[in-house]
């Protein structure tokens, strides 16, 4: 038998990104944005918010255990779903938005993932120092003095990581009560669990994978491509004025030499570990710091800026016989950045005049089927219903239940001595609901002997609910089932 040759791996092993520190515009910018995030992200559950003595007082609370989402002075019902849907087809929109106008911009400056990966990263270069240095201490044998290292960094990953999924499961209860429940390790069994795992995910995802989630577990870099075309503003090469690049410019020849000098600054700050002078790459975030690393290069050199910036594709064709390029607000405002817009701000102007236009309560009527009528001994017919009253507001409110026809033409509340509407165990059609309260009540309406309702097998009919110290009323449509025929 003959011996073949061994495969070649299919997969090829990580190699370990080590990304240079640089200064400049987008590295300050990207410092002001995860700061601010990090800050929102970790200060918002300890914000207070006085909605008065019987509802919690934390600024932003998702409340799963009664079903209810606060932020700030809006509260959220379950039925009121669509506030939620038409957020998140908002945050979508804006995703497209951003993408077409200035590429993957959201994942070079505010996606979660680079954030933290920027956090750990800086703690990274904190304990192990610079590019060279990692690189260095990567490649030396484990010794006391890396092992130590290793356990300062991983141990500071590790705090980052706690407090990143500790910060998470305070968003669902009161986060003072649950931090002293959790000192004290009386906390629900499900916080220390959410808590480990976001731990986990963060230090792994942050300390060791970083890129690798961009790249392979992210969908976003592959969905792109659908949102961008020539006009959307994305970091480019200018190789046209960088071609042939060389470093030695005092050598025979240099004249014939781009402006680049092929110093690798824009590769070594890449946080993705690829060079933006092989164009435009699936793995590219857009997030400028290459840029800075090119600029600092081409003042130390005498040369102008922008051999790697923010363009257009339109723009290439121009520059490259000599032109200027489109402003950059012509590329933003085009057909399909404006559409995009016009959909998001849309979604955004319907959802703030529903949220005002709600009412401040509502209810349900459910007819009780079994069952569908009782015969009273002087022939009436009585149907019974099940109502569910929802008070939305954080007062008291008393609250009438009347009954008309379908058209609102007659009344049936009982002033007109015909269709009788009463209440289980209540001497008025009146009830009194507490502050942000349900509360479910049993309807009896009895139709009089050879009256409509009580001929007809089937009525429609609409039940009123009135605010007694106020002008707000809402209806619920039902059915008045009659005698059988």
């Amino acid at each position: 038998m003959s011996q073949t040759e061994p495969s070649a791996p299919l997969y090829a092993a990580r190699e370990p990104v080590f990304p240079r520190r640089v200064s400049g515009s987008f590295r300050t910018l990207k410092w002001w944005l995860m700061g601010l995030m990090l800050c929102i992200y970790y200060v918002t559950p300890w914000i207070r918010w006085d909605r008065g003595p019987t509802l919690p007082d934390q600024a932003v609370l998702l409340d799963l255990a009664n079903r209810r989402f606060f932020f700030f002075m809006i509260e959220i019902w379950p039925h009121e779903f669509y506030f939620v849907a038409g957020l998140l087809i908002m945050a979508g929109l804006g995703l497209f938005l951003f993408t077409s106008a200035l590429g993957r911009v959201w994942c070079g400056y505010a996606c979660p993932q680079t954030v933290w990966t920027d956090l750990y990263i800086l703690v990274e270069r904190w304990i192990d120092g610079d590019r060279n240095a990692r690189l260095r201490l990567w490649n030396q044998k484990w010794s006391l003095r890396k092992a130590w290292l290793r356990a300062v960094k991983w141990t500071l990953w590790l705090l980052i990581g706690l407090a990143t999924g500790g910060a998470w499961v305070f968003y669902y209860t009161d986060a003072p009560t649950l931090a002293v429940n959790l000192v004290h390790g009386t906390a629900p069994f499900a916080a220390y669990l959410w808590i480990g795992i976001l731990t986990a995910t963060t230090f792994v995802f942050g300390g060791f994978m970083r890129e690798q989630i961009c790249i392979y577990a992210c969908p976003w870099p592959r969905i792109q491509a659908a949102m961008m075309d020539e006009d959307t503003i994305t970091i480019g090469y200018r190789d046209w004025r960088g071609e042939p690049r060389g470093k030695h410019r005092k050598a025979e020849g240099a004249e014939a030499l781009g402006d680049c000098i092929d110093c690798m600054a824009c590769a070594n700050v890449c946080p993705m570990g690829i060079d933006i002078r092989d164009g435009q790459q699936m793995e590219c975030i857009t997030c400028g710091l290459c840029i800075d690393a090119c600029d600092e290069m081409m003042d130390k050199v005498g040369k102008p800026r922008g051999l790697v910036a923010y363009m257009a594709l339109k723009d290439e064709a121009a520059e490259r016989a000599g032109g200027h390029p489109t402003h950059i607000w012509k590329h933003m405002f085009r057909p399909r950045t404006l559409m995009y817009f016009t959909l998001w701000a849309g979604i955004g102007v319907a959802l703030v005049v529903a949220l005002f236009l709600r009412p401040p309560f509502d209810f349900k009527v459910s007819p009780v089927r079994n069952p569908q009528y009782v015969m009273l001994a002087d022939g009436s017919i009585r149907n019974t219903y099940e109502v569910r009253l929802r008070n939305k507001q954080p007062r008291e409110m008393t609250l009438e239940i009347s009954l008309t026809d379908h058209e609102d033409a007659h009344d049936f509340g009982g002033s007109h001595g015909a269709v009788q509407l009463t209440l289980e165990g209540r001497d008025a059609n009146v009830v009194t609901v507490a502050p942000d309260e349900t509360l479910t009540q049993r309807v009896y309406v009895t139709a009089p002997r050879g009256s409509d309702l009580a001929d007809e097998r089937r009525s429609d009919v609409r039940f009123w609910l009135r605010d007694v110290d106020g002008t707000k009323r809402v209806s619920a449509d039902s059915v008045f089932n009659g005698k059988d025929h």
